[in-house]
């Protein structure tokens, strides 16, 4: 039988990126001349990846942005993060103690992010928790990305795990729907990047502390959506 499965989105959820995402979001604004993005700006503008992150900005600054603009804000985008990894970013903390907790009770652990894959890998083997994961897909690893449920049942067959034990740990309506639509509970953070709080999307689970994700908690999610 397969192991059961935790799988975890990465950016607001197991790592604490937006200082690094807000940076170079800004430096390639800086290029063509708008004005930076707040913090209190980044629940709003956080959670589908760059290129959205981009269009978000520039739709706050009512600025047009077309196909060519974006495509090359995008590279600089990429440049900018890629040079500085880890930068600021760290985890949540008890999220690495967690992984580890499950890992003690027979499940294997999984990253599933619109992230890019590569760009989850640098960062992962940056923070030294790369080996924490059976595996970590981005938003171009498989044709599709989340809320598409394919993306979190391919993470799943590519960790080797059992998708009929498994559940999902976000912090958007993202994540939250792309597990719902693959079958799987899902525990939403409260700490993460979303502009509502993630109590509105109807997760299975709301927890503010790593410390509450208990093994205990997912066993009975499992337990009751096979039920």
């Amino acid at each position: 039988m397969s192991a059961p499965i935790i799988v975890f989105d990465l950016d607001g959820t197991l790592v604490d990126t937006a200082p690094d995402l807000l940076d170079s979001l800004n430096h390639c604004l800086e290029t063509v001349d708008m004005a930076p993005v707040k913090h209190e700006d980044v629940n709003r503008i956080v959670g589908f990846g760059s290129r959205v992150m981009i269009e978000r900005a520039f739709a706050l600054r009512k600025r047009h942005l077309d196909g060519g603009q974006l495509d090359a804000l995008q590279a600089a985008f990429l440049d900018h993060y890629t040079a500085n990894v880890p930068g600021h970013s760290r985890p949540f903390p008890g999220a690495v103690e967690t992984v580890e907790r499950f890992h003690a009770a027979g499940y294997t652990a999984a990253v599933c992010t619109n992230k890019l894959e590569g760009m989850s890998l640098s960062l992962l083997e940056a923070l030294g928790i790369v080996e924490h994961f059976s595996a970590i897909c981005g938003g171009d690893t498989f044709p599709m990305r989340k809320p598409d449920p394919g993306h979190l049942l391919r993470t799943i067959a590519m960790a080797g795990a059992d998708p009929q034990r498994a559940v999902m740990v976000g912090d958007s309506r993202t994540d939250i729907d792309t597990a719902k639509a693959a079958g799987i509970p899902v525990i939403a953070v409260d700490f993460g990047y979303t502009d509502q709080h993630v109590s509105t999307f109807e997760p299975s689970r709301v927890i503010s502390r790593f410390d509450e994700l208990t093994v205990e908690m997912v066993e009975g999610l499992i337990a009751a959506t096979a039920s």
